[in-house]
């Protein structure tokens, strides 16, 4: 037994409700045989008509189409397009002297004078001309759903492929995050352990929670908000076991926060940019963090000083990159972000400011 899905039970019950309309059209829509009584021969010719049109539909959405309009072809499709219609009209008008329309139509009018002449000498080019324009119509159509479907089935196909790119970015930033971060916060747990038991707790706690982010949550498309804050918290306050008193870090997240759906570790390859390249072991430096919430609007800043006028290259020493960031948010966030990145300001400070619009 044949199981249709959803989409598929809905184009059908599309296809049969057109076909009825056109059927009505085809059938009912005679005015100069008003008045008569038609005979059987004139539902069979009628019939015939339907079935030319129902098969040059899909003749022409299933092959033609895709064989010669979409393969640019088009020379060869207009011409096979001009003699399907031609075949239509001949194939309609041949139907009518093998039932012996004319004729019946004619006895039937007999005692009507006016309908008599319609029927004797424009009867035969109204039905013509009718079939032409239907099949017309009928061929556009068919050629306009056929173009669209398979435009939205390589969008679809696009779309899957970016989605893909994404998933594989994700995992590579995973990845880039896994190997020297863990290492290195073992590393400073384990000191810890002999001189402040309680911090090491704390510390070990933490890198719990981000490692349970990363293993599961990631996986999916999106994530809250309040887990990803929590995730830059549990980060920052890791990364701060291996800095000196020199350095101050600083996050002013939103007090009354909405939680919200977002894409996960949107932020990660700049917080890995400033602490790469935004402290010192000897000079003074400093990390301002920002998130700012306005309804949807997410509203962040990031800023962290330039040690020795080092001039900061996200593209190739941080994470997946600006480039893959920038393309990831273009991807996720299509006409809903902005994001402003000014390698030196007036503070000799590196900044980067995200507005990100989760509606």
């Amino acid at each position: 037994m044949i199981h249709l899905s959803k989409n598929k039970r809905i184009t059908l019950l599309v296809h049969v409700l057109a076909w009825c309309v056109f059927g009505l059209a085809i059938f009912f829509y005679v005015p100069f045989l008003s008045g008569i009584d038609i005979h059987y021969q004139f539902w069979v010719r009628q019939v015939i008509t339907l079935g030319l049109l129902v098969i040059a539909f899909y003749v022409n959405a299933f092959v033609l189409v895709p064989k010669f309009l979409l393969k640019n072809r088009t020379g060869a499709y207009f011409a096979i397009i001009l003699s399907v219609i031609i075949a239509i009209i001949f194939l309609d008008g041949w139907s009518e002297p093998a039932l012996n329309l004319q004729q019946i139509l004619f006895n039937e009018a007999f005692h009507k004078r006016v309908m008599m002449q319609i029927l004797a000498h424009r009867g035969e080019n109204i039905l013509q001309v009718f079939t032409l324009v239907i099949s017309v119509l009928v061929l556009g159509i068919s050629t306009s759903l056929a173009t669209i479907g398979k435009w939205q089935k390589d969008k679809q196909k696009r779309d899957e492929l970016e989605k893909d790119k994404i998933t594989s970015e994700l995992s590579y930033l995973k990845a880039q995050i896994n190997p020297h971060f863990f290492f290195n916060t073992l590393n400073n747990i384990y000191v810890l352990t002999t001189v402040d038991a309680e911090m090491a707790r704390q510390a070990i706690h933490r890198l719990s929670r981000m490692m349970r982010y990363l293993l599961y949550e990631t996986h999916q498309e999106e994530t809250l908000l309040s887990q990803e804050i929590a995730f830059v918290k549990d980060y920052i306050k890791l990364m701060q076991l291996r800095l000196t008193d020199a350095v101050k870090v600083r996050i002013d997240t939103p007090s009354d926060l909405v939680d919200m759906s977002m894409s996960p570790m949107l932020l990660l390859p700049f917080l890995e940019n400033a602490f790469k390249h935004g402290v010192s072991a000897t000079q003074r430096s400093h990390i301002d963090i920002r998130i700012l919430q306005r309804a949807s609007m997410l509203d962040i800043t990031i800023k962290n000083a330039i040690i020795n006028d080092f001039s900061v290259d996200i593209d190739t020493n941080s994470g997946i990159g600006l480039v893959n960031t920038r393309r990831r948010l273009d991807l996720l966030y299509p006409g809903k972000h902005k994001l402003d990145i000014c390698e030196l300001n007036a503070d000799n400070e590196y900044t980067v400011h995200l507005i990100l619009n989760l509606s």
